[in-house]
Parts: structure tokens; sequence; C-alpha cells
């Protein structure tokens, strides 16, 4: 097994590194300067500045995959952009995950990742012209709403947003709330998941269409915060839909697939997570190491104690065996699809965020006081990694696919009882 990067893997992970040593770090007062001053919900122009750069040198799009074999899709749109393998996505993501704002100056952040690779794979030529292009060139942003606050969304069929056939419109009724995306004003468009047929077999109920975040009965009611944080200019919101009128040909796919696409498109949404979660955690290691070395207490440094020996090995091992595993379930979705990488998909959904929280509470550990502050960045850190342990999907319900893999390896197994 040879683990060594091909020249074009190390080509573009050491390309974007260094942008974000050379473009993006040396700006991050500047951003920083820029969010904390006026409105919460607004457009940073040092983001804008550093997508520029990013753009004219090629560093765009990265997240989506080749589209040689690939389903559905229609050859007469092109898709602008790197088209890179998973694997090779997988290495730039991770350094893209080190710096909060670093994704979206390569335009890979979501949810617009995942509703333009729904947009590529499903949308009309038309559907694309008006709401993929725009994604693709950076110049607005999209939200995607599955959601609900009134029902246990881990299990989507669950969901009881109503989609409801009136001649060339479906007159749309809901709540949905974790509406990623909606605070940005540049969120001009929205991937909306409810119900056509509440009477449909279970997984057919569901439908995908497109929503113009400008038509007359969508309400962004409230922007939720996570663990005290309203994490703007991008976050997540609680949206009504009260009457709302979308035209039929914003369907996408068909009634009743919407099951079907939610599945396609959550699937390189979770690695993608997975990916950039590898990258805080490197971030957070960093910190720790370098706290633990300048700091002095009972008469030698912090990092001479051995229980903080302790913690930065185990740190370190549990980055390293992470990242293994999140390539190896990128580099089984490139080989043998999205589908047959399930369970590493899973199983790397699952670890990569436990990980991460564990390196980030004790990063936080180290820092004392001021590790739960606002002077480091780590208590946000861990606050936007902790919702990924439920975010496209809990815990839970990925062990449970794990699990349910894992026995039925033995499912003709029959214990023999002991002789008496």
């Amino acid at each position: 097994m040879d683990f060594t990067l091909t020249d074009r893997q190390a080509h573009f992970r050491d390309r974007v590194r260094a942008f974000i040593a050379a473009e993006i770090l040396p700006r991050h007062p500047e951003y920083l300067a820029q969010s904390h001053t006026g409105e919460r919900w607004k457009v940073l122009p040092v983001i804008e500045e550093v997508k520029a750069i990013a753009k004219a040198q090629g560093l765009w799009n990265f997240f989506m995959p080749p589209r040689a074999g690939r389903a559905h899709v229609d050859d007469s749109f092109r898709f602008e952009g790197e088209q890179l393998s998973n694997l090779e996505y997988a290495l730039c993501a991770e350094e893209m995950g080190r710096i909060g704002w670093a994704s979206e100056c390569f335009n890979c952040s979501a949810p617009d990742t995942g509703n333009m690779e729904v947009f590529e794979r499903y949308g009309t030529v038309e559907q694309k012209e008006r709401w993929l292009r725009p994604l693709m060139n950076g110049e607005i942003r999209s939200a995607f709403l599955m959601t609900e606050p009134q029902v246990a969304s881990s299990d989507a069929t669950n969901i009881q947003t109503a989609m409801v056939r009136d001649g060339d419109h479906y007159v749309v009724n809901g709540r949905k709330w974790w509406s990623s995306g909606v605070g940005d004003p540049r969120c001009k468009v929205a991937i909306l998941m409810g119900k056509t047929d509440f009477g449909a077999e279970r997984h057919r109920q569901q439908s995908m269409m497109i929503l113009d975040m400008d038509t007359p009965g969508v309400t962004i009611e409230r922007m939720l915060s996570v663990y005290g944080y309203d994490h703007a200019p991008h976050g997540h919101g609680e949206v009504t839909l009260t009457n709302v009128r979308v035209p039929v040909e914003n369907m996408l796919l068909g009634e009743g697939r919407g099951f079907e696409i939610a599945q396609g498109r959550l699937g390189p949404g979770r690695i993608h997570h997975c990916m950039r979660t590898i990258g805080v955690a490197e971030a957070g290691i960093e910190a720790m190491a370098k706290r633990l070395l300048s700091r002095v207490a009972f008469g030698k440094r912090i990092a001479d104690h051995s229980v903080w020996e302790q913690r930065i090995a185990r740190a370190r091992i549990d980055i390293e065996m992470t990242r293994l595993l999140c390539l190896k379930a990128a580099d089984m979705m490139d080989k043998a699809g999205n589908k047959a990488a399930q369970l590493e998909i899973a199983m790397i959904k699952v670890a990569a965020p436990t990980m991460a929280l564990q390196v980030l509470d004790d990063a936080i550990q180290a820092h004392g006081g001021g590790g739960v502050s606002a002077d480091f960045a780590l208590a946000h850190d861990w606050a936007s990694l902790r919702t990924l342990r439920f975010a496209d999907g809990p815990d839970e319900v990925h062990n449970r696919a794990i699990a349910r893999a894992e026995f039925g390896k033995y499912g003709d197994w029959k214990a023999e009882l002991p002789a008496r």
C-alpha cells in the first residue's frame, strides 16, 4: 500500500496551503475587525477581495468531482472548476479547515457546495443558468432547508412541510430551522425538501424543489445561536413558509425523488465536513502545543508535566488515524462510488467531529481562562464543531448503520449451547 501523494495531489494541496499563508492568514485581523463592526449579517469586503485573487489564480470550485460516469449529468452545461477527485479535494479541504473563513475564499463553503452539486446533477439547463452559474461565480449564496423544529429530523421521512400542486404551481406551507446560509444577504436561492404525497410509500413522499428566497410568504423568523455564537455573516435561521407559490418547473428530478436526492447530496457533504474538521484539529493541537511551551507552572513549563505529554501524544495519534480513515473514504468514493463507500463515510462522520472536539477541549484546558474567552478561536471552533455530531445525520444514526453492517457479517451464525 503506497501512501505517497501523486504530483497532482501534492500540487493542489501545496497551492492551497501557500495561498492561505500568503493571502488569508495575514488578513485575519482585518476579517475579525470587519466581522465585529456594524451589522452582523453583511458581506465582508475582505472575503470578496480574497475571492477575486483566488479565482484569478484558478483556485476555485475545487469540490466538484470529475463528471465521467456520473448519472443525471447534462453535458450541455459546463461546470467551471478544477473538478478534483474526492481524495485530491480532501487534502485541500484540510488546509482550508485550519482557518474558518478560508473555504469561502475558494468558493468551497457549505451549503453552496452541496447545493451546486444538486443543481449540476439534477437541474435543467435553465435552472443551471439562473442559479448554478452565479453560485459558481461566487456572486450569490444559497441555503438548504430540510430540518424542522416540530419533528425528529434525524429521520428525514418525518418532515411535514407540504407541497400541494395547484395548477402551474405548488403551494408550500411549513416551518424549517437550522436553515444553513439564510442570514447571508447574498442568499438568493434555497434547496427545499418537503412532501408532495403524504400517502405514498415512506421514502417516496418527499420531493425537493428550488426556492427563490424572494418569493412572497418566505419569512426568516429569527437567526439561531450555537452556544451563544450567531455565526454571522453565514449562520442558521428559522424560516416559515406560508402559502408560498413555487412554479412546477422548480421541482428537481420529479415528485417523490427528494429522499433520493438528499442521500446523494449528503454523502459528499458529510465527508467535506470531515476533511475540514481535520484541519480544525491540526490548528487546535498547534495552539495547544505553543501554549504549553510558553507557560510556566509549579517551576517548569506546562509542556513538561506528564499529563500534558499524554494529551499531546493522544491528540497526534487520533488526528493521524482520523486522517487515514477520511482519505480511505474519499478514495473509495472515487474508485467505487458514493454508495459503496457509505460505511466508510458513516465511520468518518462519527470519528472526525468526536476526535476534533477532544483536541479542542484539551487545547481550551491548556489555555485556562483564555480558552473559553473570545481572545482565542478555540471556544468558537468547539461550538461550531459540536453541531457536526448531529448535522447531516446524528452520531446515533451513523452508528446504527455501522453496527447493522457489522451484525450482517454474522447473520447466519448460531451460538452453540454449552454441553451439559
